[in-house]
């Protein structure tokens, strides 16, 4: 595969769907669940996008996390809007987020953040980059110094037992970590640690359009990126957790025991 195309592809993708957050309001909501929505502007990101790559990569599948597609193979996974609801109550902490899976492994990524002006980038080889410029992750090797970022806690179905280990977490980390920080965008805090703002990123889930184009950007800006178990990460892992590569030892012991 050519790489540094495919990524031209995918960016020039995430430049339709910026379009589209650029021209329109979140518009009517439709609810997923238990506190859990999308907007207007998700499912129109994702069928302009979805157009685009079906006609510029048709060989490639499409997996969206609206309206579903392709779920093996060489595929896009794409997150219209990683962040709904700040992006509903007009936090600018949200992205558009496309990946590439290639043979089991996230090898490509463009995370765009429209209201701050950052894009992200990367291509398997090729290192990563903001706004075009080179960037790596952090070097830190002292928890007390770490700044931390935590995935969000869930809702709907069977939410108090999930979100347990999520506290349990919290609750070893805060003593322990410099500060611990939840933006609620998987996407951006990917992105945050692949640039070293962020020391560590852990997530209790693994959904790849959440996760996949922010892995790849991380690899290329030298984080370790694995599952919770300490494991390589891949699509079917079952968390995400993004470090420097001195810190993962010690966290890794603090998420064993809050899953233990």
């Amino acid at each position: 595969m050519d790489l540094a195309e495919l990524l031209k592809v995918a960016e020039a993708a995430v430049d339709r769907g910026r379009a589209v957050t650029d021209s329109r309001a979140p518009g009517v909501l439709t609810s997923k669940g238990d506190r859990d929505m999308a907007s207007e502007v998700d499912f129109a990101v994702e069928r302009e996008v979805r157009a685009f790559l079906e006609r510029e990569t048709p060989e490639i599948g499409v997996l969206g996390e609206e309206e579903g597609g392709a779920t093996d193979g060489t595929r896009w996974v794409l997150d219209p809007i990683d962040g709904t609801v700040n992006f509903i109550h007009g936090v600018p902490l949200w992205g558009i987020s496309l990946g590439l899976i290639h043979e089991g492994r996230a090898v490509a990524g463009v995370i765009d953040h429209p209201a701050l002006g950052t894009r992200y980038a990367a291509a398997e080889g090729h290192g990563a980059t903001c706004n075009g410029k080179p960037i790596r992750g952090s070097e830190c090797a002292d928890l007390s110094d770490a700044l931390v970022a935590v995935g969000d806690y869930a809702v709907g179905p069977d939410a108090d037992r999930v979100n347990a280990e999520r506290l349990a977490l919290t609750q070893l980390l805060y003593p322990r970590a410099q500060r611990i920080r939840m933006i609620g965008t998987a996407a951006t805090a990917l992105t945050w640690t692949a640039a070293g703002h962020f020391d560590a990123t852990i997530m209790f889930s693994n959904k790849p359009w959440d996760t996949m184009a922010g892995v790849a950007i991380c690899r290329e800006a030298g984080v370790v990126v694995l599952d919770l178990d300490g494991s390589h990460h891949a699509p079917e892992s079952r968390g995400t957790f993004a470090v420097s590569a001195a810190l993962a030892d010690p966290l890794l012991d603090l998420i064993a025991q809050s899953v233990g």
